[in-house]
């Protein structure tokens, strides 16, 4: 997958924005037809029978390309039939899942063209059916075959194109770490704790950015509903958004590569996100550190560079768990060092539970788990490939 800035006119985002509204429309207006359908027979209808509906839609369908509508089709019945899976694993007995029925869009956030419609021009421009060529900022070359673009739009009003390649490169590369494994806990006071003992520090985003955002929701409060002024206020507060997503990708990106460029095999908790999120007090520093998208991040590109993400079978007590003497030592989150009574360990308790997972999957033997001399080189890199900002203090030393 390739994702790309676009740069459209006025003239052309307006086509954009029509054809997004028409997309809308015509997804509403094929959703309602399978449900009064099985409503009506008991039976979804098919995706090739939603394409044979298309002709009768109550929109303009010529100002939108017609895979682009085919694919609307594959959207809804895609929809009913996880609506229908997830069902199923309800009705077997799993409580936490929620079957989610297919809802109607109030706004839609992109467009889909399956095999043809789009072609690049140069380097500068891409054609697309319909709007023109509009300008892009093709920072890299895609690589193999163009199958799908997918034109998205984010609150901000910045438009990116997705390009979705295939590839004739073997994906499973021989790892040069693939013996290097490390233990990796992630959390909120550190952003990960490796088992050599390096402490990566949580950038907080969101936190950082909180003042500022605090500020111009205050404004978009303040302006009254429906009028320029307010929308004018919205969009910076959208921009505001999405620079906070962008530091926080910036900085999974940076450090799930280095993660698997360095390390054959990385040991990560199977973490139940979900439930920890229900704690009010954490739950906002949680949802601000992503640690869903970083393990997925390590997942696939631990698989491109030929290593692999395991993770701990054993779901509970790894912070608990001496990791050297296998005892339970119970004490409260605000503690944060394991201070071992029954073999007298003294580590972070983050530190102790990164070890623990390298142990639960791979085992310490072999493994240069607590070296000072590894965790200094493995830092040094940490601020050369810019995840550690300059300046960094680690035991006493300062890193630039």
């Amino acid at each position: 997958m390739y994702k790309y800035r676009l740069y459209p006119s006025q003239k052309q985002i307006n086509r954009l924005s029509n054809q997004f509204e028409v997309c809308r429309r015509a997804y509403n207006e094929l959703l309602e037809t399978s449900i009064e359908t099985y409503k009506n027979t008991g039976k979804h209808l098919s995706k090739f029978d939603l394409d044979e509906c298309i002709p009768y839609l109550d929109v303009d369908t010529s100002v939108v390309f017609s895979q682009v509508l085919q694919n609307l089709s594959d959207r809804v019945s895609k929809s009913f039939q996880n609506f229908f899976r997830r069902l199923k694993k309800k009705q077997s007995g799993k409580q936490h899942i929620k079957p989610g029925f297919p809802r109607f869009k109030k706004r839609f956030k992109s467009t889909t063209y399956p095999q043809f419609g789009f072609k690049l021009v140069s380097d500068k421009k891409l054609y697309v059916s319909k709007v023109g060529n509009i300008p892009i900022i093709l920072h890299r070359v895609p690589k193999g075959k163009l199958k799908t673009m997918t034109i998205k739009r984010n609150r901000a009003g910045q438009w990116f194109v997705i390009f979705s390649c295939e590839i004739n490169t073997p994906i499973n590369i021989i790892h040069s770490h693939i013996d290097n494994a490390v233990g990796v806990d992630v959390g909120i006071e550190s952003y990960a704790t490796l088992s050599s003992g390096v402490h990566i520090p949580n950038p907080r985003p969101l936190v950082r950015s909180e003042k500022k955002i605090k500020k111009l929701q205050r404004k978009v409060s303040r302006k009254v509903k429906g009028s320029k002024n307010r929308g004018n206020a919205v969009h910076c507060l959208a921009k505001a958004h999405v620079g906070v997503s962008n530091q926080r990708m910036d900085f999974l990106h940076k450090l799930s590569r280095f993660l698997t460029d360095e390390f054959g095999t990385i040991a990560v908790e199977n973490l139940n996100i979900k439930n920890m999120v229900h704690n009010h007090h954490l739950a906002k520093h949680i949802s601000d550190a992503s640690w869903g998208s970083f393990i997925q991040m390590l997942c696939y590109k631990a698989e491109c560079a030929g290593g692999r993400v395991v993770k701990n079978p054993r779901t509970t007590g790894s912070s608990v768990r001496c990791y050297k003497c296998g005892k339970d030592v119970p004490k409260p989150l605000s503690m944060r060092m394991h201070v071992c009574p029954f073999c007298g360990v003294v580590v972070h308790r983050d530190h102790n539970s990164a070890l623990n997972h390298l142990k639960d999957t791979v085992g310490l033997t072999g493994i240069h788990a607590c070296g000072d001399s590894a965790s200094t080189t493995i830092l040094r890199r940490l601020v050369a490939s810019g995840v550690v900002e300059a300046g960094t203090i680690f035991n006493g030393s300062q890193f630039h």
